[in-house]
């Protein structure tokens, strides 16, 4: 996979392509940074560190989140964003290769946010580029600022990574988001749950490196017995597309329906006092919109702090 090639980040090393690039020492300096913006945001903004940067939001899939989310945080630094949404009628649909549209960026810009769908295309892209390279979702690949999002998160929201009890529920086979986050937790003392279906469990690659960090891991069909020691409960979407073959229908409302949190779920299942409840967003009936006005629900929060985590990249890879 991609993240064996991917050198460690900082330093002379500005890419953020992979979640495995960054060991606990970078996750704390990133937290840290990010906890800083958090609680001051006015002076980062009146400092405008990044005045006088540009950098580029290059989008070959769709994305309303991800690229908002990048493109605010420049603003807010002080930079400036040059934006390309329509790469079906840019030299891409003439047949230019990604390295060569990105080197011509180069000439612009400071730095570049590439969404691409085929995995290893931000690897491939960052081999031709001296500038920074922000992987925001290669396919089915990686999507690192997700991770690195959710880890300020959980450390905003509870004041420690450490000692925490994660429990991850959905679809854990082809959600990306869990797989990185998985990896990067695993550099912390934690304890991981997964839920799912039986044929949506989390792959074994990623429970091979999370074993290899000594973290305990465990299994299960559903949130009955761990929702009441669970401190960060990790909902994703049950994907209807994943649902082919002959009972494909029902099996995804099954699925669909096993994993609704709602109020009344959170009571009798008796979770904790001090909790949280996240989701990448978008949601599709996951959790229960009642739910929202809930203290512990963290997911509109989580967005907020994906923009100051993204503020700490882009002004430690081009301040």
């Amino acid at each position: 996979t991609m993240s064996t090639a991917v050198a460690k980040w900082g330093g002379d090393y500005p890419h953020v392509l992979a979640g495995a690039q960054f060991d606990r020492k970078s996750l704390e300096g990133l937290i840290a940074l990010a906890s800083k913006i958090k609680s001051d945001m006015k002076h980062f903004q009146d400092s405008a560190p990044l005045k006088g940067k540009i950098l580029a939001l290059m989008f070959y899939e769709p994305s309303t989140r991800t690229s908002s989310s990048f493109h605010c945080a420049m603003l807010r630094l002080g930079g400036q964003v040059l934006s390309i949404k329509d790469t079906k009628t840019s030299s891409v649909a003439k047949g230019e290769t990604l390295e060569d549209t990105v080197r011509t960026l180069e000439s612009y810009c400071d730095g570049i946010v590439l969404r691409h769908p085929e995995k290893g295309s931000a690897l491939r892209a960052s081999k031709v580029l001296k500038c920074p390279l922000f992987n925001a979702g290669d396919g089915a690949g990686e999507h690192p600022t997700q991770a690195l999002l959710d880890m300020f998160t959980i450390y905003s929201e509870l004041g420690t990574v450490d000692g925490l009890t994660i429990t991850m529920l959905g679809d854990l086979k082809h959600g990306r988001t869990v797989h990185s986050l998985a990896n990067t937790l695993s550099h912390f003392k934690v304890k991981l749950n997964y839920v799912s279906p039986d044929f949506l469990k989390m792959p074994d690659y990623v429970k091979k490196i999370v074993g290899e960090r000594k973290v305990e891991q465990k299994e299960y069909e559903n949130l009955d017995t761990i929702l009441k020691d669970t401190d960060v409960l990790y909902v994703t979407r049950v994907q209807k597309e994943r649902f082919t073959g002959p009972n494909g229908k029902a099996e995804y409302e099954k699925a669909q329906g096993a994993y609704v949190i709602t109020p009344d779920l959170m009571e009798k299942l008796q979770a904790k006092k001090k909790m949280i409840v996240m989701h990448p967003l978008p949601r599709v009936g996951e959790i229960d919109p009642a739910l929202d006005s809930d203290p512990r629900a963290a997911y509109f929060r989580e967005m907020r702090c994906g923009m100051i985590m993204r503020m700490a990249l882009l002004l430690t890879a081009m301040g």
